[in-house]
């Protein structure tokens, strides 16, 4: 998307870009039309490389191009010189020019203040396509965020304005709709069968440029970019004005979403990013039916599962969800699920990764009665949880109060000096058991412990009181690290610490 065709629309990531993003909704039932070919049909007979002229002629009639206009604030002659972009024009043709289309302001009441007028402006240019006979066209939601007019122009010339049906920031679909009939909407493929090294092509708008095709091969699959989208890697030319448009593979259908490139120039170095179409779909189905999307929440904040964390903890893998933190009242807390569980699955489907967490989660029906497997002191367990609608709260932190508590214990092996925690302080925050360091010295301080931190628990065994948690430390071999669970500030984290002998 382009306010001029010198500026870069597409969103640029960087290595550090880190965002959740949650798909919800089922797939939407649309009339699937049949393949235009297979791959093995595509091959071309002199060097062996792929013909894409029949993808092109039975598919690019389903693109469109979008162009979006918005709304800007002009200053009036009276406002003096520097003032709005036609000051040139007045130093040439007098004090009372009047650009095309603009009618002087008149002071009200007799106040001559100077009086702002608005006009609408060309505000960029994107891609979209057709996902159905009756004009539902599918975009992203860069493409047409704050603008005041949509205009959507066909493979045959003729333009169109549109509405939006509705839009969702978190994944970048946009849903709007011409009035128009008899419409060739494009064939919706399955984005899970994708596969690296697969050829796909991109159809769409570059710098304007409409109905322009770029080829390339994908070159990674559910690629984490920290905005908890699992994003189509390819190496397909994508530019400015290519947002929205469809990413489609050799059987001519579309199997993403042209939507971002990573770059250091701003202009494209061989990555572009699309969003998988099964997940697109998922949005528009609700964006079609409700105008907006739900998403489940079951209330937990969640970290990576690290390698050395799931040793400490029994774990094959690092595979998982470690529960960093759950919210007072929520649907993780009357499951019972406790800081430091590692979630495994969620309804029998398997957590890789820690964002594979949010977006099924987020893709489940709130009120639906679910499953969880997790992992809680080297054994696995099965909880029941109920999903309820997002946006979730945030977690109670920790009390600082301590003229209650009970006087320190000597330092420990790890170089920490605990005391017992107010039972005030323990309800407060939905724990059981726990030490607070009050101080902290090496090889402690070095892990990153710090004084105030509340320890749960030691590799697999909760934490009571000072002195169960000093026969603990004491019990730990010296050669091998220890795993503290450690709640700070309403986050729990395991952190490895070797005792010193």
């Amino acid at each position: 998307m382009e306010k001029s065709s010198k500026k870069m629309r597409i969103p640029v990531l960087s290595a550090l870009t880190a965002a959740v993003i949650l798909a919800a909704g089922a797939p939407m039932a649309y009339a699937q039309a049949q393949a235009v070919t297979t791959s093995e049909q595509v091959q071309s007979t002199t060097l062996g490389l792929p013909d894409f002229t029949g993808i092109v002629a039975k598919t690019e009639d389903g693109v469109v191009n979008i162009r979006t206009t918005e709304a800007v604030q002009v200053r009036s002659p009276a406002m003096g010189p520097g003032s709005d972009p036609y000051d040139m024009f007045r130093w040439f043709f007098g004090p009372d020019f009047m650009p095309p289309g603009m009618t002087p302001q008149r002071p009200h009441g007799g106040n001559n203040a100077p009086q702002a007028q608005e006009r609408t402006v060309p505000r960029g240019v994107g891609s979209g396509f057709i996902i159905s006979a009756d004009g539902y066209i599918l975009t992203n939601n860069h493409v047409v965020a704050d603008s005041n007019g949509i205009f959507v122009t066909l493979s045959n010339g003729k333009e169109y304005p549109a509405k939006i049906i509705g839009t969702d920031e978190r994944t970048d679909v946009a849903l709007i709709k011409i009035e128009a009939k008899d419409l060739k909407p494009m064939v919706i493929g399955d984005s899970k069968q994708l596969k690296k090294g697969q050829w796909v092509l991109a159809i769409g708008s570059p710098f304007g440029l409409e109905s322009t095709v770029t080829a390339g091969i994908v070159s990674a699959i559910n690629r984490e970019t920290g905005d908890y989208l699992p994003f189509i890697q390819t190496d397909v030319a994508v530019n400015p004005g290519n947002s929205g448009g469809p990413l489609i593979n050799l059987n001519g259908e579309v199997v993403g979403v042209n939507s971002q490139i990573i770059s250091r120039s701003g202009g494209f170095m061989g990555i572009s990013l699309a969003i998988p179409i099964d997940e697109a779909m998922n949005v528009v189905e609700q964006l079609k039916t409700d105008g907006k999307v739900t998403r489940g929440r079951i209330g937990v904040q969640i970290t990576p599962v690290a390698d050395d964390v799931a040793t400490a903890l029994g774990l094959k893998d690092s595979k998982g969800a470690l529960v960093s933190s759950v919210e007072e009242g929520g649907p993780a807390a009357k499951a019972g699920i406790q800081s430091g569980d590692v979630i495994l699955k969620f309804n029998g489907r398997s957590i890789d990764q820690m964002t594979d967490l949010p977006r099924i989660v987020g893709s489940t029906k709130p009120g639906q009665s679910s499953t969880l497997e997790i992992w809680r002191k080297g054994k696995l367990q099965t909880v029941k949880i109920n999903v309820e609608e997002m946006p979730s709260g945030n977690p109670v932190a920790a009390g600082k109060d301590q003229k209650d508590a009970p006087a320190a214990s000597s330092t420990d092996a790890f170089g920490l000096k605990v005391t017992a925690v107010p039972e005030a302080d323990l309800k407060r925050l939905g724990v059981e058991s726990a030490v607070q360091v009050v101080d902290v010295g090496p090889p402690a301080n070095q892990a990153g412990l710090q004084p105030g931190d509340l320890i749960l628990r030691v590799n697999d065994k909760d934490v009571g009181t000072p002195e169960q948690y000093a026969k603990m430390v004491a019990s730990l071999d010296k050669s091998k690290a220890a795993a503290l669970l450690v709640l700070r500030a309403g986050q729990s984290q395991w952190i490895l610490i070797t005792p010193s002998k």
